[in-house]
């Protein structure tokens, strides 16, 4: 008995590690994504940057995450031998890996809104604090326990606060530390003339598509895989975030008018709204919730885009991430409630305070890491070189050879 009970042990953590190994797998692959829709968005002379930030981004927020930014949320380091590494098939190992991934999206995230007229080594740097400090600051508090603020807010209002897979954690969090760096970076030349916003189309719809396709497709890794474990897999979040990621394409369709850019952006906003939720809405709440993102996403990038011309938002990551990750956490107070179809376990309240301090700590982080890289370096390029394109002034090869 013993020895089959032993068996059945050995086979359960082999099929955790697994499973979590292939959700790793799949937002490691969104990071694909992240890339071509700024690829697509971004003019020629930008494409190339777009491509390597995303993947120097990511290279150099593992290490950040590794030796500084996985202790800081989960008090774990891998400073053992590895022998201990390995047991329970390494699942400790590939748990720090699928986290990562999310950690790694804080970069790609402001990447797509500081596009075009950022330097390179500089932002680089700061992605790097960012992911070290910032983001596993909330990481820890939300996901870990840390500090005492979710039994606080348990004690004080009856639930802690909810974030399944991160709408706030992560995405919102995400777009509010991109906010920062927009708002310190400045809108790029050309931009704004006489008062009135002067379009910079999108320079290849296909690729902005294609970025939008392999990020829906991973956001099921995302999602589903963030029960970390094989018995908490659950299908309410599959098709919980499937309806919202249609509820988000449908509505953008309608009040964006038919415009590509909205139509691919949309299902991304259903799907940031979803996370936190998804767990414990009705699948009719998430088409709702992914709706509302949707419309949330085309008004309010379309009000930042012709209102704020000093606000430059090339992507629109911060309606995008920060403020649908905002509706996301504060929607799983309503939607996850038994009295809207839920499953319930959540309030009003702590949802609230909860996304608010999110924004509370990827606001202050941000303005903090930018504004110090920003005053001992700088963070953008200079006119001409900006004029040229980053691909020309950083890289010094362009993304197609024209000869």
């Amino acid at each position: 008995m013993n020895s089959i009970n032993s068996a059945v042990e050995t086979l359960m953590q082999s099929a955790n590690t697994l499973f979590i190994l292939l959700g790793a797998i799949m937002v490691l692959a969104m990071h694909a994504g992240f890339a071509f829709l700024e690829v697509g968005t971004v003019r020629h002379k930008n494409q190339v940057n777009a491509l390597v930030k995303i993947m120097t981004d990511f290279g150099v927020s593992t290490l950040a995450y590794f030796f500084i930014g996985y202790q800081i949320a989960y008090g774990v380091n891998f400073f053992s031998g590895a022998s201990a590494l390995v047991q329970n098939n390494g699942y400790d190992l590939v748990k720090f890996f699928f986290l990562l991934t999310f950690a790694a999206a804080i970069p790609a995230i402001v990447s797509g809104g500081i596009a075009e007229r950022a330097r390179f080594y500089p932002i680089l740097f700061a992605s790097a604090l960012t992911v070290a400090f910032v983001y596993p600051f909330f990481e820890g508090i939300i996901w870990n326990g840390n500090y005492g603020f979710q039994s606080w807010l348990e004690a004080t209002f009856g639930a802690a606060f909810h974030d399944f897979a991160g709408s706030v954690v992560v995405h919102g969090v995400g777009g509010w530390i991109a906010f920062a760096a927009v708002f310190l970076l400045g809108s790029r030349k050309g931009r704004y003339r006489d008062g009135r916003v002067v379009a910079f189309a999108p320079s290849n719809i296909p690729f902005l598509a294609l970025g939008s396709w392999v990020l829906v497709v991973g956001w099921f890794g995302f999602n589903v895989m963030s029960a970390q474990t094989m018995t908490g897999i659950s299908g309410l979040v599959a098709v919980n975030s499937l309806m919202a990621m249609v509820g988000g394409t449908i509505v953008a369709m309608v009040v964006g008018k038919n415009d590509p850019g909205f139509i691919h952006n949309g299902p991304l906003a259903g799907l940031v709204a979803v996370c936190a939720g998804s767990d414990i809405m009705h699948p009719i709440g998430s088409l709702l919730v992914g709706g509302v993102a949707g419309a949330l996403f085309v008004f309010i990038f379309t009000l930042a885009q012709n209102k704020f011309p000093k606000f430059d938002d090339v992507l629109g990551v911060w309606p995008l991430h920060g403020l649908c990750g905002v509706w996301g956490g504060v929607a799983a107070g309503i939607f996850g409630s038994e009295a809207l179809g839920g499953l319930g376990g959540v309030t009003f309240l702590s949802q609230l305070v909860g996304t608010l301090a999110g924004i509370l700590v990827a606001l202050v982080g941000g303005f903090l890491v930018y504004g110090f890289v920003k005053a001992v370096s700088g963070i953008r390029l200079d006119e001409e070189e900006e004029f040229n394109g980053a691909d020309l002034s950083i890289h010094k090869i362009g993304s197609t050879n024209e000869d």
